[in-house]
Formats: structure tokens, C-alpha cells, sequence
């Protein structure tokens, strides 16, 4: 499995993030070519060997012409230009995947619902084409484990849509709620929100604490010259994984604390708060404890950065005085959707594969239980006839 680790001495952005990519080994045909599957206009995709300091690196610079330019578009408009391209569904995800996390930090910052959200900077081609560009990258280079330092944020002000807003900006500070950041190593903005965002949806854990051995190292060049070389470091070590293998390996964190004296009727309200959050699974187990009492082993896995997220729900929201933290590696089967037409109506069903082949598939809940509601049909009775399709 490949690691890719994001040394953010001196911040991201979107354009340095390309940079360090395509200095590490990206192929830029292959990236060019991907990125001219979506339908977003007129661009020049620059790409340049530059320094900063004496490093030496990859810059990246994408000029877009008026007529390209685009005021705002919402998150959905951005979902669709993505959902209707040619790009591998895996890219696809990814890159909604990061927007959506600008979505929701634009969504809390302005009070509105995610759907609301206009983005402007965000919405331009630009970043389009930093986001999606990210995820080929990627992908590109089977980097199955993504790791990153403490972000650099920088200090100051900085100029924007909404005027002149401190660094970081509330967007920017909203991603990075829950992982470490620095600030002050110049007057100035150096983590943008789509570098932000990057970060937030891909890396699984932030440190400078890491032992291993470089197979190779990118630096990504920004556009300002100071005392700090405004370069983003990335190092890659590892073996790609075998073709076709189908199996997503993450690393991530598991919390647990064990209650017994709470309503029982409050975890309910506990662990939805915790799925907004962000977690990936959220899990109830009965145990004992000292002096036998019966109690409930509460249990959350989650990408690192969310661990102050999560903690912040478990101190506020119930009634207990101590966690545990565990880091775990999950291995994880490469699914699609499909939507099958049963007598009651449609309902998606979720497909595992391993090596090429379809190894399992099941209805969603959801929907059944939608249907079995509308229908007023048994639940059982739905989920029976979306498997009476499937084998045939």
C-alpha cells in the first residue's frame, strides 16, 4: 500500500497541491486529459518548473478568460458537472467528497443548509479543477493512506468575496476544526480553503511524527517569493496495490467509553449527533463493570481529524468522565449503487466487489422502509421483492 504524506510547512492551496502532485510523478498527460472531461468552459493549465529559496519545484497556474468565469454555482450545480463527466466513479466520489466538506463549512459559517450554499471563489473553474485534479492525482497514484503534518494557516488578513476577513478565513478555520494548525509564519493567508478541504476529506491522520523511508518527494511551488519558501513538501513511499484488488485500506480511530447511568432513551439523540459529525460508524455493546453493574460500551470510529469533534459530543452529550482512543486500519470493499424497479418502486441496492467480480449486494434500508410505508406493505414483503429481482 502507498502513503502519501503532505509536509505543510508552508501551507496548501489548491494549485500548489497539483504542483507537488505532478513533481512527485503524476503523469500531466494523464491528468490534462481527465481534466478536460468535465464541461466548465475555456482554461490554460500552466504548468511550469519554478523556485522558491532555492527548492526547486512544479508550478501550477490555471488562467481562465472571462467568458469562462462564473459568478457563483451551488453545491448541487457542482455535483452535476462532476456526476455527468466521464471520470472514473472513484474520482467522482472523491472530488464530492471534498466539496461537500467546503459545503458544510460554508453551510455553518452562513447559517444556511447545504443545498443553500452558493459557492463564489469555491464555485470558480479554477478550483474546479484543483479539487477534481486533486482526486485524479490520487488516484493516479494508488495512495491508499494519506497523512499530513500540522497545517501551516499563516496570519494576518485576507481579501474575499465577503471583504477582508482574518486568516485564517471562517471557512478555512470551520475544515480545520479538529486538526492541529500553526499560525504566524507570515502575514498573510497560506492555506486556502480548497487546500483545506483537501486535507480534510483525504488524510486519515496529522503529525510530524513519522518514520519512513522517501521513494520519492514532490514540492509544489506557490505564487509568493518571501523569507519562507512557499512551497508545499510531499513525500510518497509504499507499493501500489495489485490491479483490480478492489479493497480500500484507510487508517482511522475508534473511541469508546463505557456508561451506567444514563436514560437509556438519550443515545438515540447522542449518536445522530455523532453521524453528523461525521462519523463513519457509531455502535452499542452491553458489558459489565466493576461490581457488576450493567452498563453500555459506547463506540465511534472516525477519520483522526474529528477526534476533538467527537470528543466535544461525548463530554457535552452524555454522562461520561473518561474515553479511550484506539487507531485501528480498516479495509474496506469497493461498492456502486444500482436502482432496482420492484412492484412497490424503486429501491437502491449496494454492490461489494472484489477482483472484478460482484461478491454481495443489498437493498438499502432506507428506501424500503419508505416504501413499505407508502405501499403499506410489510418491510420484509419489500426487501423480499428487490431479492427476488436480484436472482434473476
Amino acid at each position: 500500500m502507498r502513503t502519501l504524506y503532505y509536509d505543510c510547512f508552508s501551507g496548501i492551496s489548491g494549485d500548489m497541491n497539483l504542483g507537488a502532485m505532478l513533481d512527485l510523478g503524476v503523469d500531466r498527460e494523464h491528468l490534462l486529459g481527465e481534466l478536460k472531461k468535465l464541461d466548465i468552459g475555456a482554461y490554460d493549465f500552466r504548468i511550469s518548473t519554478d523556485s522558491r529559496k532555492g527548492i526547486k519545484g512544479t508550478r501550477v497556474e490555471i488562467v481562465v478568460p472571462p467568458e469562462s468565469r462564473t459568478e457563483e454555482r451551488s453545491f448541487s450545480d457542482i455535483k452535476k458537472i462532476i456526476n455527468g463527466s466521464g471520470l472514473a466513479q472513484k474520482v467522482k466520489d472523491l472530488s464530492i467528497r471534498i466539496f461537500r466538506t467546503l459545503a458544510i463549512a460554508e453551510a455553518r459559517v452562513h447559517g444556511r443548509g447545504i443545498e443553500e450554499v452558493h459557492f463564489h471563489e469555491v464555485g470558480a473553474v479554477d478550483s474546479i479543477l484543483d479539487i477534481v485534479g486533486a482526486a485524479v492525482c490520487l488516484e493516479w497514484l494508488q495512495a491508499g493512506t494519506v497523512i499530513s503534518s500540522p497545517v501551516q494557516v499563516g496570519g494576518g488578513v485576507v481579501k474575499c468575496e465577503h471583504g477582508i476577513l482574518p486568516v485564517p478565513a471562517p471557512a478555512t478555520a470551520e475544515i480545520l476544526k479538529g486538526i492541529p494548525i500553526r499560525t504566524g509564519i507570515v502575514p498573510f493567508e497560506t492555506t486556502t480553503p480548497t487546500g483545506a478541504a483537501i486535507l480534510a476529506s483525504t488524510a486519515v491522520r496529522f503529525t510530524d511524527r513519522v518514520a519512513f523511508t522517501a521513494e520519492a518527494v514532490g514540492y509544489g511551488i506557490g505564487a509568493r517569493d518571501t523569507d519562507v519558501p512557499n512551497v508545499l513538501r510531499v513525500f510518497l513511499w509504499g507499493e501500489p496495490g495489485q490491479a483490480g484488488d478492489d479493497v480500500e485500506r484507510r487508517e482511522a480511530i475508534l473511541i469508546e467509553c463505557n456508561i451506567d447511568d444514563m436514560n437509556p432513551e438519550i443515545y438515540d439523540t447522542v449518536m445522530g449527533e455523532l453521524f453528523e459529525k461525521g462519523a463513519k460508524d457509531v455502535f452499542l455493546t452491553p458489558v459489565i463493570m466493576k461490581k457488576s453493574r450493567p452498563a453500555v460500551k459506547l463506540s465511534i470510529i472516525c477519520d483522526e481529524g474529528l477526534r476533538g469533534a467527537m470528543e466535544e459530543t461525548l463530554w457535552r452529550r452524555t454522562t461520561t468522565f473518561g474515553l479511550r482512543e484506539f487507531r485501528i486500519s480498516k479495509a474496506m470493499l469497493k461498492r456502486d449503487f444500482s436502482t432496482v424497479e420492484t412492484e412497490y418502486g424503486p429501491v437502491t441496492v449496494k454492490n461489494a466487489w472484489l477482483r472484478g467480480e460482484k461478491i454481495k449486494s443489498k437493498p438499502e434500508y432506507e428506501d424500503c422502509k419508505k416504501l413499505a410505508r407508502e405501499k403499506g406493505a410489510g418491510l420484509e414483503q419489500v426487501i423480499d421483492s428487490v431479492n427476488r429481482i436480484k436472482g434473476k
